[in-house]
């Protein structure tokens, strides 16, 4: 399989020497089993996994298969090939990736059909998994067999979290079940929806949009609410007016490294509630459910603004675009968000959130900005439309999620920066547009007043920021694996510091970043990283999770061939 420890370096000598003496002589004690080892699990072994669980161990065959001899069904890969880039297919996997980077060309559907479709970077097997119990077989049979486990869910994961050459994954995904109930707590008292782990955003919609509520989830419909979102912090388009996801969790339900079942929450396992909320996913422990804070829903006005670089110079252009975040940041005060796009000959916000604001109100608000684009002579089309509610507003205005076509990075930029260094972060922008790149900022400011009285983990330098910048290098299929290789160096060489360098104190949204993070430990996790080592520790001894840049990840190193050894 092509290296995955980078894929930077060409494979060392030293590690294929070192790779035939652990397959020769079983597995060494600092390594996890490996598919060829004398002490991987044998076919019975495996077999009476899937007794043990109900017959709910899968064995991976990759989506892609049917693009590949000697199994090639042309009709059904260019279905395959058509779906790619949309998320169904990968969502019902037990193994796709949606990060093309990490998806590491196995299996590829647009590669060549005589190509052998092997494993490479995907789980080996995966846990249906339908209880606790079924997590806690897994986990008990990775302790004592020491195979790699790994989390997983949609396959929304952007940094590889949810995959690995030579692992047992704990598919969460069909863990779908919802209830809605009247809170009590010393912290808060009201309405609130518990969700197994494997419910996805729209279906969480579903049921409590027919009550009136609203629940907080983020711009793509089909990620898992309980998972890595708002385990890693959570934004969304109500973040303005109601905070990150990770600021709705009232309580746990996981299962840990040791196969216990905790209920945490902010009077039993206080620090497993801490880290679990903010402190990023998929290494305390398998969260099984999820119990949330919910709102009554109230009218939402969104609105849309677009323009072109034409008939304009290319300084009045960007001119305007700079002007945007300076007229903006007062409205993320009023619990109003955004999303926009930049790109080289156009800009579009779309949409605009405003929560319990009428079409009026909205329209008032915007039209500074819209005075300052026709006193630049710049053309622009605007929409305005008043909702009943969330749900309506964000299912007309925002568009579909494509996933496995780019691969991102991103840097929080605080107010300070706004109103100090616009010049600067506008500059940034543009450089990386030039130079091919999609750069997407998300206007949301869950400040510390809006979130109110919280405790979680979330990174601090949530609290200050006016925007986050994510910006990606598309993934071309077609293109040599180098090209993209040079294109992901790239986004940390040279982009991320671009950001980085104006508010080195500030980090990174640890669900969208760059996996090549320097100093990641810092960046996603902030002051938080060492007590969550500690809590890592206590929960997970015998560190049987696994996950790119989660914590503790950088105590193990994953091998030129896939094997993930401790350092």
């Amino acid at each position: 399989m092509r290296a995955l420890d980078m894929a930077y370096e060409k494979v060392n000598p030293l590690m294929i020497v070192l790779s035939s003496i652990w397959a020769a002589y079983g597995q060494n004690t600092t390594c996890r089993s490996f598919p060829g080892d004398e002490l991987w699990p044998s076919a019975s072994e495996w077999a009476q996994l899937n007794d043990t669980v109900g017959g709910r161990l899968i064995a991976t065959v990759p989506i892609g298969t049917p693009c590949h001899n000697p199994t090639l069904d042309t009709t059904a890969c260019e279905e395959i090939q058509d779906n790619w880039t949309w998320p169904k297919d990968h969502e019902e996997s037990s193994s796709s990736v949606m990060a093309p980077f990490f998806a590491n060309q196995s299996c590829d559907p647009f590669t060549p059909a005589d190509t052998p479709c092997t494993l490479g970077n995907y789980v080996r097997y995966a846990i249906n998994v339908s209880n606790a119990d079924d997590a806690i077989a897994g986990i008990s049979f990775a302790k004592e067999k020491n195979v790699r486990l790994v989390i997983r869910n949609t396959g929304h994961d952007y940094l590889g979290k949810s995959t690995g050459a030579g692992s047992l994954a704990l598919w969460t995904h069909h863990v779908k079940s919802i209830e809605i109930i009247e809170y009590s707590g010393p912290f808060y008292g009201g309405k609130a929806i518990k969700v197994g782990a494997g419910v996805q955003a729209e279906e969480a919609a579903e049921a409590v949009e027919a009550q009136g509520l609203v629940s907080i989830a983020g711009n793509c419909p089909t990620v898992g609410i309980a998972g890595g979102y708002s385990q890693g912090g959570g934004h969304s388009p109500l973040a303005s007016a109601y905070g990150l996801g990770a600021d709705q969790v009232l309580e746990w339900e996981v299962v840990d490294g040791t196969g216990q079942v905790h209920i945490a929450n902010r009077e039993n396992n206080t620090d497993l509630y801490w880290a679990l909320a903010g402190g990023g996913g998929s290494t305390y422990g398998v969260v099984m459910s999820m119990t949330a804070k919910l709102y009554e829903d109230v009218p939402v006005t969104g609105a849309t603004i677009a323009f072109s670089s034409q008939n304009v110079t290319a300084d009045t252009y960007w001119a305007a675009i700079q002007k945007w975040p300076e007229f903006f940041s007062p409205l993320l005060d009023e619990g109003i968000s955004a999303n926009s796009y930049i790109m080289n000959t156009s800009f579009a916000i779309a949409p605009i959130t405003a929560v319990g604001k009428r079409e009026s109100e909205l329209s008032s608000r915007i039209e500074p900005y819209l005075t300052y684009l026709n006193a630049s002579g710049i053309q622009y089309q605007k929409f305005v439309v008043e909702y009943p509610g969330y749900y309506p507003q964000h299912r007309n205005m925002t568009p579909p999620q494509q996933v496995a076509n780019a691969q991102l990075g991103g840097w929080m930029i605080p107010r300070t920066v706004v109103k100090e260094q616009n010049d600067e972060l506008t500059a940034a922008w543009r450089k990386v547009v030039d130079d091919g790149a999609v750069l997407i900022n998300l206007h949301y400011r869950p400040s510390k007043e809006v979130a109110g009285d919280v405790y979680n983990a979330v990174l601090p330098a949530w609290r200050e920021i006016d925007l986050v910048s994510v910006f990606g290098t598309p993934w071309n299929y077609s293109a040599p694996w180098s090209e993209m290789v040079a294109d992901q160096r790239k986004i940390t060489n040279e982009y991320v510091p671009l950001f980085s360098a104006l508010a080195p104190e500030s980090g990174a949204y640890l669900n969208e970043a760059d996996f090549n993070q320097p100093n990641w430990q810092t960046a996603f996790y902030g002051k938080n990283y060492d007590i969550l080592r500690e809590i890592k520790a206590k929960y997970d001894p015998d560190d049987v999770f696994y996950a790119t840049t989660a914590v503790g990840s950088d105590e193990w190193q994953v091998s030129n061939d896939g094997r993930l050894c401790k350092k």
